[in-house]
């Protein structure tokens, strides 16, 4: 199977609009951990407008795919989504709360990413 590989100009925007619109397909993988890991289908749709776009992995497997940042109220957490340009819809991979272990503060920058200032 050729998947189309398609890179958008702007996919947070794409994103945005895949989930207003509700073109989201949810995989197993997500729909086995959300409950487990305090993350809902719910928030994850209400917080279309909090999403930003913390790393990118244009190469990913079948479809680029975005490790995105949001919040519902004091929660943050992050959601893997991987955008089908071609097919004008995303999916969503995985999503959890992130390990303060691992983040920086407010989980944008991993504690071991080379972007990390040195302290």
């Amino acid at each position: 199977m050729n998947i189309q590989r398609i890179i958008p100009d702007d996919p947070l925007e794409v994103i945005r609009r895949c989930i207003r619109d509700k073109k989201v397909f949810w995989t197993y993988h997500v729909n086995m951990r959300l409950e487990k890991r305090s993350v809902t289908r719910e928030m994850i749709l209400a917080s279309v407008d909090e999403m930003e776009i913390i790393e990118e992995y244009p190469e990913d497997k079948y479809s680029p795919s975005y490790l995105l940042l949001s919040r519902d109220g004091d929660i943050w957490y992050h959601v893997l989504a991987a955008v089908d340009a071609a097919g004008d819809n995303v999916r969503v991979v995985t999503a959890y709360l992130p390990n303060p272990n691992k983040w920086e503060p407010y989980f944008k920058i991993r504690v071991t990413d080379p972007r990390r200032k040195n302290k």
